[in-house]
C-alpha cells in the first residue's frame, strides 16, 4: 500500500504533467466548473452555520468581558460593569447573525477553496516547483487558523478591556452597537490570521530567490517602520494600543520569517559566485553591471462564556 500510494504522488504530484497547449476557452471552463464547486460546498456550510450563527455571535462576545488564562485553559470574568448590546437599525441584528455565519463558513471551507486553487495552478507547476507548493499552501491554511486563535484568546480580550475601561474610568457609560463590535471582533481575527502569514510569505521569497536572510537583517529598521503603518492602516480604531497589539506581533513574525529564510532559502548559485545577495538584485544589475562589484548584503446581562460559570 506504501508503494501504491508512493507511486501514485509521483505520477498525480511531483511529476510534471504533459505540455501541452490549452485554448483560453478551456481554461475559462475549467475555471468555472472549479469556482462552481468552491460555491457550493460554501452556500452548503454556510447553511450550518447559519443555522449556529446566534451561538457564534455569543461566543464572539465572550473576549469582551472575559480574560483566557493559558495556565487553567479557562476563561475568567473581568471587572468590567455590563456591557449592554444594543442595534441601531431593523435589520442590523440579522445581518450581524449573517456576517459570522459568513466568515466562519469560509474559515471551515478554506482547505478545500485551496483544494480547488492547487487543482487549477498545478499543471502549470514544474515537479521541484510542486515540492514546496503543496507544503505551502498547507501550511498558510494551519497559519491562518493560528493567527486567528492568537487574536480571540490573548489579543482581542486584552484590547477589548483596555479600551472599555479606558472609556468607563473616564466616565463614560458602555453601551456597544452589535454592528460596531462584531465589525471590530471580525476584522482583528481576519488581520492576525493574515499577520501570522508573514513568516511564509519571506521564506517562499527566499525559495524564489528574491530575498535572502542578510537582506531581511539589513532591512529591519524599515520593517519595524512598514509594520507600525500597516498596523494604522489596517486597525480598525485609530488609537496608538490597538497599532502596537498588531505591529509588535507582525515585527517578531518579520523575525521568524528571517528563520525560515536562513534555513529554506535558495542556495546561491555557483554562476553568480555572490552568496548574500537576492536574485532580484542580481537580475536587476543585468549583464551590463557584469564589471561593477555588487555590495555585500548582510446584551443587558453579562456576557459570560457559553455553558461556562456565571458572573
Amino acid at each position: 500500500m506504501l508503494n501504491q500510494l508512493h507511486q501514485w504522488l509521483q505520477d498525480s504530484i511531483f511529476k510534471p504533467l504533459e505540455d501541452k497547449k490549452m485554448p483560453v476557452m478551456e481554461h475559462l471552463v475549467e475555471f468555472q466548473v472549479r469556482l462552481t464547486r468552491a460555491v457550493i460546498v460554501l452556500a452548503i456550510i454556510f447553511m450550518g452555520t447559519f443555522f449556529y450563527a446566534e451561538a457564534l455571535v455569543k461566543w464572539l462576545r465572550v473576549p469582551l468581558q472575559n480574560m483566557f488564562v493559558p495556565s487553567t485553559l479557562t476563561w475568567e470574568p473581568t471587572d468590567l460593569p455590563t456591557v449592554p448590546f444594543v442595534f441601531l437599525a431593523p435589520a442590523e441584528a440579522l445581518w450581524q447573525n449573517v456576517k459570522v455565519a459568513g466568515l466562519c463558513a469560509i474559515v471551515l471551507a478554506m482547505p478545500y477553496l485551496l483544494f480547488e486553487v492547487w487543482r487549477f495552478v498545478v499543471p502549470g507547476l514544474h515537479a521541484q516547483e510542486r515540492r514546496f507548493v503543496g507544503p505551502f499552501v498547507s501550511a498558510s491554511a494551519g497559519a491562518f487558523y493560528a493567527g486567528a486563535g492568537f487574536s480571540f484568546f490573548f489579543v482581542l480580550p486584552f484590547a477589548l478591556n483596555f479600551l472599555i475601561s479606558y472609556g468607563v474610568n473616564s466616565g463614560f457609560m458602555p453601551q456597544i452597537s452589535i454592528a460596531q463590535y462584531v465589525g471590530f471582533a471580525l476584522w482583528f481575527l481576519m488581520v492576525f490570521g493574515l499577520i501570522f502569514e508573514v513568516p511564509l510569505a519571506l521564506t517562499l521569497m527566499a525559495k524564489l530567490g528574491w530575498v535572502d536572510a542578510p537582506f531581511l537583517i539589513q532591512y529591519w529598521k524599515w520593517a519595524l517602520l512598514g509594520s507600525f503603518v500597516i498596523s494604522a492602516i489596517l486597525t480598525p480604531t485609530p488609537d496608538p494600543f490597538n497599532q502596537t497589539l498588531m505591529a509588535g506581533p507582525m515585527f517578531l513574525l518579520y523575525w521568524v520569517g528571517i528563520f525560515g529564510a536562513k534555513v529554506f532559502g535558495k542556495k546561491a548559485s555557483a554562476e553568480t559566485g555572490q552568496p548574500g545577495v537576492p536574485a532580484v538584485a542580481m537580475a536587476t544589475a543585468g549583464g551590463s553591471a557584469a564589471g561593477m562589484s555588487m555590495p555585500k548584503s548582510s446584551g443587558d446581562e453579562y456576557v459570560g462564556v457559553p455553558g461556562g460559570r456565571p458572573h
